[in-house]
């Protein structure tokens, strides 16, 4: 039996096909020398080279699709969104490691790469800057969980409420539907507020001041029922009113309560302000402004 394996061994490697195969195996696609003397390096690419890279990699996309399958089975689908989104990155990561890995078991010169490509590659790592500052912010972003889809957030002076997050950038819907994109190295740099951490109600408040000699029992009394009546406005906290300032031409009151949606608080402070003032007309109580008057003299001739 181990004769018989050994002529089928000798016929396969003395035939012309067998050969013909090793050479097109050995066949080189890239021969050059990189630098001069004893800093030359030589770097040479055989089709069996590509075959094998091809196969590992092909075997390496197949059990990051089993394991992604196996962790995610169970997750819930927001977790699921966000291990997906790091695990598109981690996965280019991975192919270049198992890549170079596989090179250098092979025998290809791997470092003679780098030093060929070394001035590119600095190059390019400069431009990437950006980039990868960004693809980074948003690995922090999913990991730390301090922004969600839905969350109602203040950068930079902007609103937006976010739709979606992805490793660089962040998407969100402003109040007039307006998309605004955040590129996510911007969280990291700049003060960020999330109106919604703690949920989506929030504490919204209107600043008013009236003249000095108001009934002010009854200036709270209508201040109380323009935020009471306001569909928007939850009865629980109940809504106060605060006498904040004696100012120099009006007595300044807040009123403070508590909105359903944070991220329509500026509609309803706005319909609160148009029913104050029409309160505050019926009920012939004034809001007063700064004026300065102004006395002319005529000098004698």
């Amino acid at each position: 039996m181990i004769q018989d394996l050994e002529k089928i061994e000798d016929t396969i490697t003395e035939s012309s096909a067998w050969e013909k195969f090793v050479n097109f195996l050995e066949f080189k696609l890239l021969d050059f020398t990189y630098g001069t003397g004893e800093d030359a390096h030589a770097i040479v690419l055989r089709v069996k080279y590509v075959l094998l890279v091809s196969i590992v990699l092909v075997v390496t996309t197949y059990f990051l699709r089993v394991f992604k399958k196996l962790i995610t089975r169970k997750m819930p689908k927001e977790d699921k969104v966000k291990f997906n989104t790091v695990f598109s990155f981690s996965r280019w990561i991975i192919y270049i490691i198992v890549l170079l890995v596989v090179l250098d078991s092979i025998g290809f010169n791997v470092t003679a790469i780098f030093a060929a490509s070394a001035a590119l590659l600095i190059g390019v790592g400069l431009a990437l800057q950006t980039l990868f500052q960004d693809i980074i912010s948003g690995i922090f972003i999913l990991i730390d969980q301090s922004v969600h889809v839905g969350d109602v957030i203040e950068l930079d002076g902007k609103i937006g409420r976010i739709e979606e997050i992805k490793l660089r950038t962040t998407r969100a819907v402003t109040i007039d539907n307006r998309v605004l994109v955040i590129p996510n190295h911007l969280y990291l740099e700049k003060s960020l507020f999330n109106w919604t951490q703690n949920g989506a109600i929030t504490r919204e408040s209107v600043s008013v001041g009236v003249a000095y000699g108001s009934d002010l029992e009854l200036v709270k009394k209508l201040l109380l029922q323009a935020a009471s009546t306001h569909p928007d406005v939850l009865s629980a906290p109940e809504p106060s009113v605060l006498f904040t300032e004696f100012a120099d031409s009006s007595l300044n009151f807040k009123l403070v309560f508590t909105v359903q949606d944070s991220f329509k608080a500026g509609f309803t402070k706005s319909d609160i302000r148009f029913e104050i003032d029409k309160l505050f007309r019926e009920h012939n109580i004034s809001i007063p402004f700064p004026q300065r008057d102004v006395h002319v003299f005529k000098a004698n001739s």
